[in-house]
């Protein structure tokens, strides 16, 4: 019979837990050192094929330690970031995390509990971060709602609960095709492409989302949707859904989601919220009332990671009507029986709102996060990331060779450099190269996007570490840059 020393002679946990006590001081030591001293290095800079080539090699089939593995991240890992934490990183919409944030992902990983279920801390850490963003949208205190990866699982949950509340039929038993017409849902051209993904998984397909052109503002035409509306019931399709935007990815345009409202309770629609890039900015005075109509939505899609900046993953889905969205993903069998008593009881389990059983704990870093700063505290930097904004709008107005390609819809900023004389393809590639060199360089990281077939620089402020001087700053070497290319 083997004996307990026998048993217990290998494990997981460290042989030396002094030591590994040790590395772990060193490790925080040094992660706040790279913290606090992230404005003095590049914002981005590409792995060296040197580098990159130790990344080819096989899995290591004998130990090399704690103190290797921590070195290899040290050495060929932390030094070649995203960048997004840096205070001029304004590229696609990220947010830079914090301290706490990090801190609390590390706490959460100890603990290292499954999120689907069950009578544990975790899930009333998740229940109460879910209940303060229903009050922070103004939505009902019976609503429902499940933290997620990011807004594009938030809009495919979303989307699924409105296809099986309006399908008509009962869609998680007779699937998609027992719908007696074909089912539409409607959105701006200017729709984020999850809900197209979306669509296309939940079985509608492509053709399902059809698109409504935009004003000059870029927010989506209501009178134009209504012709659609009543042409594709003419045309024997069946409308359920409409998505609005409370900010846009190309532009931050926010549609009129009250006007919208009115229309979907008007035609029977299920009204979802794409809110991954300004949802939250409900926060900040300044910006609360062009979010109006929110707070009617169906269901929203809302992201944590962005601008209110948790360390990533982090979003989370909003559903007004909390048996509509229970009845779209609760399945219980029997090793999952809900219990009232023992580990088995708690409410809710949250693997009956969504497709995941396994659920990391991702509750905690915001939880913590929101106790550390409060809420007011993140609207103040959302409301300044929108100054922040106009003032770079200013100083693109200021320069000649600077032009401002769309309005500034929230947070994000599209120019590009047009010293003039040059066509349309030649101003294109101009400014791509410009893009290019600004992130090479390290100066600075925007991102692209096309504006009326017109390609140009996407300046995205969702950035707690950025000053005034940094849009200063960037200005300065895109027209330095513009003037190498163009004498």
């Amino acid at each position: 019979m083997q004996s307990d020393a026998e048993d217990e002679a290998e494990s997981l946990d460290p042989q030396d837990w002094p030591a590994m006590r040790a590395l772990a001081h060193r490790m925080v030591d040094e992660a706040l050192t790279y913290l606090e001293t992230v404005r003095e290095r590049p914002v981005w800079q590409s792995v060296p094929p040197q580098v990159a080539r130790r990344f080819d090699g096989p899995a290591p089939r004998a130990p090399e330690g704690a103190e290797a593995a921590y070195q290899a991240f040290f050495t060929d890992v932390l030094p070649y970031p995203m960048g997004n934490i840096h205070p001029r990183f304004w590229a696609w919409y990220m947010g830079n995390g914090t301290v706490l944030g990090a801190l609390a992902e590390f706490l959460a990983a100890v603990m290292n509990p499954n999120m689907g279920g069950g009578s544990h801390a975790a899930n009333l850490v998740e229940a109460q971060v879910i209940n303060w963003l229903k009050e922070m949208l103004a939505f009902p205190a019976t609503a429902s709602g499940l933290l997620v990866s990011g807004a594009s699982m938030a809009n495919l949950v979303g989307l699924t609960v409105a296809r099986n509340t309006r399908a008509g039929v009962d869609v998680r038993k007779q699937g998609v095709a027992a719908a007696p017409r074909p089912l539409t849902v409607y959105a701006s051209g200017e729709v984020h492409s999850s809900v197209q993904k979306a669509l296309e998984s939940l079985g509608l397909g492509s053709q399902a989302l059809r698109r409504v052109p935009v004003q000059d503002d870029y927010t989506i035409d209501l009178a134009t949707l209504q012709r659609m509306l009543d042409a594709d019931r003419e045309a024997g399709l069946r409308p359920i859904c409409a998505v609005g935007n409370a900010g846009t990815i190309n532009t931050g345009a926010i549609d009129d989601l009250d006007a919208l409202a009115d229309l979907c309770a008007r035609e029977g629609l299920w009204l979802h919220v794409d809110g991954a890039i300004g949802a939250v900015a409900v926060l900040a005075a300044s910006v609360r009332h062009r979010l109006r109509g929110i707070e009617r939505a169906d269901s929203v899609a809302l992201d944590l990671h962005k601008w209110m900046h948790m360390p990533f993953e982090a979003g989370c889905v909003l559903v007004r009507d909390e048996a509509a969205h229970r009845n779209s993903f609760s399945l219980t069998p029997a090793y999952l029986e809900h219990g009232t008593r023992g580990l088995a009881a708690g409410s809710p389990w949250f693997s009956d709102y969504g497709l995941q059983l396994s659920r990391q704990f991702r509750a905690l870093k915001v939880w913590m996060s929101i106790k550390e700063h409060g809420l007011d505290r993140f609207g103040r930097m959302i409301a300044r990331n929108v100054e922040q904004a106009h003032y770079l709008g200013a100083l693109i107005a200021a320069q000649a060779k600077l032009e401002l390609l769309a309005p500034i819809g929230l947070d994000i900023v599209c120019f590009r450099y047009n010293p003039g004389g040059l066509d349309g393809a030649a101003l294109d590639a101009i400014n791509r190269e410009v893009l290019l060199r600004l992130q090479e360089q390290g100066i600075a990281a925007p991102s692209y996007t096309t504006i009326k077939n017109q390609y140009c620089l996407r300046v995205a402020i969702a950035n707690h570490r950025s000053r005034r001087s940094d849009f200063d700053a960037l200005v300065e070497a895109v027209l330095d840059i513009g003037a190498q290319l163009r004498p």
